[in-house]
């Protein structure tokens, strides 16, 4: 490499996983990072991107017009640390020809464990259960005492079919989930068939599913899309499940939902804002399970995650194909 060859600026805005650093360490380029577990302060961000040829980034950081500006025209990659993307000004990227990498499938497992993990322990109110034998609460053997629901012979409708909503429903269909329902853009008639699934609005799936699973992107279409409406039409027993984004949901709406017994129990693992408030209405209710964001948290699905991201990053740098680009 010829000395007078100047190398490559990166900023990247956290620690990253222990693979990730690595693949990073050795190779040839500037890297310039925010040494810190804790998100950066946007000051911090706008000095650290500033003439920077790739970024690496999180769902905490928002990649905006300001970000795009300051950076300025050396700017050919951004590379996020997620499968999510709504934290990325994507007009304003494309508009001035930066290419995206993200790390889709590769936390499909994870994060479709975790939620049927969030299902079973809101259905079976396991929580309420720790803590009474923690808190002197058990008594004695009673029948009726901490009854939850189960997925036996159950109705389970997934908003959003795709790869994590597929994953989930696989691991479901043996616990003797009787019928899949389905709602998003557009019927999957392959995906669907695997589960004989059916395709319906979402008013009727919401009317008819034991078990709501929202597995769905966060859209301008989807924003909000579980409020009030939708909670009306569940069941009294229903059982709702979020581990997409908090925005998918009005929280507000959930909670006079939870309170006044118009659906049985909730469980989230993605918030808005997050992290919530500790005073946060949803949190005082027995009845509302909330994990902090945890849907893809194994060492192996985040170092692989950090791999294909900085791979992602490396790749952008030198005009080659990524193995994950995101197709704008």
């Amino acid at each position: 490499m010829k000395a007078a060859q100047q190398l490559m600026k990166v900023f990247v805005t956290r620690r990253i996983p222990p693979e990730g650093q690595k693949l990073l360490s050795q190779a040839e380029i500037d890297v310039q990072q925010w040494d810190s577990d804790d998100p950066i302060p946007r000051a911090e961000l706008l000095k650290g991107v500033t003439g920077a040829h790739g970024i690496f980034c999180l769902l905490s950081e928002k990649i905006d017009k300001e970000v795009l500006d300051t950076a300025g025209s050396n700017l050919k990659v951004i590379s996020t640390l997620s499968v999510g993307f709504d934290h990325l000004a994507l007009d304003e990227i494309k508009k001035r020809g930066i290419r995206v990498g993200y790390t889709p499938d590769v936390l499909t497992d994870a994060t479709a464990e975790l939620t049927v993990a969030l299902l079973l322990t809101t259905c079976r109110r396991l929580p309420e259960a720790v803590e009474e034998v923690k808190n002197g609460g058990w008594k004695t053997w009673a029948p009726m005492w901490l009854c939850g629901y189960g997925l036996s012979n159950s109705t389970v409708g997934v908003i959003g079919l795709g790869r994590i909503g597929m994953a989930i429903a696989r691991r479901l269909k043996p616990f003797g989930v009787k019928r899949f329902l389905y709602t998003g853009r557009q019927p999957r008639p392959q995906s669907a068939a695997e589960l004989e699934a059916e395709y319906v609005s979402v008013e009727k799936l919401a009317e008819e599913s034991d078990f709501v699973i929202v597995s769905c992107s966060l859209t301008p279409e989807t924003e909000g899309l579980c409020n009030k409406n939708v909670f009306k039409k569940m069941k009294k027993t229903a059982v709702f499940i979020n581990t997409s984004r908090g925005s998918v949901v009005n929280q507000e709406d959930l909670y006079q939902a939870l309170v006044s017994g118009q659906i049985s129990a909730a469980g989230l693992d993605v918030t808005t804002p997050e992290p919530l408030p500790t005073n946060h209405p949803l949190l005082s209710l027995k009845n509302c399970v909330i994990l902090p964001h945890i849907g893809s948290a194994t060492y192996a699905t985040r170092n692989t995650m950090s791999v294909l991201a900085v791979t992602n990053l490396l790749k952008g740098l030198t005009g080659e194909p990524m193995p994950s680009e995101l197709k704008m």
